[in-house]
């Protein structure tokens, strides 16, 4: 049937107008990624054969199981440790070095990472090209704090489909929850990607992370991401980088990674002044401001900057098996070039003698928690008790100031007593 003169005029306004619709639906539904599950662990199995390893490897690691929540809100943090020749990990005489993956869900590979890191110190893989005795002799010096998925509930909103998915179970992005500079709003700011939540550390997996800094101390501390290839330190929330000669042993060595691992294609500088954007509330700059950590880092380890915004997955995790064992293996190398050349880059007697100026609650909650590592037991925060213990350690202070207050008068006005001043006349 022919088309009549009204349906010829909307079939050429439908021709005329057809692109722009196929653009309209493109970016509407776009073409995504899903998770390769062939190359990528579930958060589950992940956990569970890290707990396995740690089973199997008694005289080098260990496990536990950090629990928090508040307002209804659950979360829990595993934290592997590493030391060789049953070092503990409260020892002060270890150089400690802590490590986190996983903050932002959508960064699987962050965690396959942690989970190949693990396996090499617990000797059931291998670097490629690596003295084995070499490592073996670097490796009896440190203890190794590892957090292989800070956000576990963040990762299950991502494996259930929400790939782009940065936020914790609550709808937090945990790096920008902790106290240095945290709530400020750049021009640029999105609410989705960038919410900091109700107040500093309102979140518990910030709460628990905070805790486990305060207590372990670390000389380094080196928080994993990806969606770019990068190696930051602070800081994050100002376009500057901090002065002196700490800031300049940092960027040493992160150079020296950069040449043998990067071959020189990862950009090094703060996260302020590198990525195109301020950040505000990160983890980075609270562990080197607050926490005093001589090395304080952000590395990105992965992006592809030619896929679409919205294909995550794809944007922020490689996708194929070569691209994947290529960036495990020379990644992995990276973190053990930081273990080898770290300790002689930094004096840690002299660094660390430095003062570190935190607040009461803090000092609480990284005392208690070490007190329960220690211990070996239950690693719960129960909030209730923490802060009683808070509020009666104030009013003990506030006492004792008192206290001395009243004997220093008493002192001096018997000295006045029995010498007094004479009368001019």
């Amino acid at each position: 049937m022919r088309l009549q003169p009204p349906h010829l005029i909307c079939y050429f306004i439908l021709s005329f107008l057809q692109p722009f619709l196929l653009l309209v639906l493109a970016g509407t539904n776009p073409s995504v990624t899903p998770i390769n599950w062939d190359l990528y662990h579930s958060s589950d199995d992940l956990i569970d054969e890290i707990h396995a390893l740690v089973h199997r490897h008694p005289d080098k690691l260990s496990i536990e199981t950090i629990k928090s929540g508040n307002k209804g809100y659950n979360a829990e943090v595993n934290v592997v440790t590493y030391g060789r020749s049953g070092k503990e990990s409260d020892d002060r005489s270890n150089f400690r070095i802590l490590l986190t993956f996983g903050q932002h869900g959508r960064e699987l590979i962050t965690s396959e990472l942690a989970f190949r890191i693990l396996s090499i110190l617990s000797e059931e893989q291998f670097l490629p090209n690596k003295n084995g005795a070499a490592l073996n002799n670097t490796l009896d010096k440190l203890v190794i704090k590892l957090v292989p998925m800070e956000n576990f509930n963040g990762r299950k909103l991502v494996e259930a489909g929400d790939l782009c998915d940065r936020r914790n179970g609550r709808g937090v992005d945990l790096n920008r929850n902790w106290g240095v500079d945290w709530g400020k709003k750049e021009k640029d700011y999105d609410p989705y990607e960038e919410n900091p939540g109700t107040g500093p550390f309102s979140e518990p997996e910030t709460q628990i992370m905070r805790k486990l800094a305060i207590s372990f101390d670390p000389h380094i501390w080196i928080n994993v991401h990806s969606g770019m290839e990068a190696l930051f330190m602070p800081y994050d929330h100002k376009n500057v980088t901090p002065e002196g000669l700490p800031s300049q042993k940092m960027r040493s060595l992160l150079e020296q990674v950069n040449k043998l691992h990067c071959q020189n294609r990862c950009m090094i500088g703060s996260g302020g002044g590198s990525v195109g954007y301020l950040a505000h509330g990160t983890a980075t700059d609270y562990i080197y401001d607050v926490v005093r950590t001589p090395m304080a880092f952000t590395f990105e380890i992965y992006g592809d900057n030619q896929t679409s915004s919205r294909d995550c997955f794809k944007m922020f995790n490689p996708v194929d098996l070569p691209s994947f064992k290529r960036l495990l293996n020379d990644w992995s190398a990276a973190f053990f070039t930081i273990f080898k050349l770290a300790p002689f880059q930094l004096d840690q007697n002299s660094t660390k003698a430095a003062e570190k100026w935190v607040s009461i609650d803090e000092y609480l909650d990284g005392y208690l928690l070490e007190r329960k590592n220690r211990y070996g037991k239950n690693r719960e925060v129960i909030d209730v008790g923490m802060q009683e213990i808070k509020t009666y350690f104030r009013l003990f202070l506030l006492s004792s100031v008192l206290l001395m207050f009243m004997f220093c008068s008493r002192i001096a006005k018997s000295k006045y007593s029995r010498n007094p001043i004479p009368v001019m006349q």
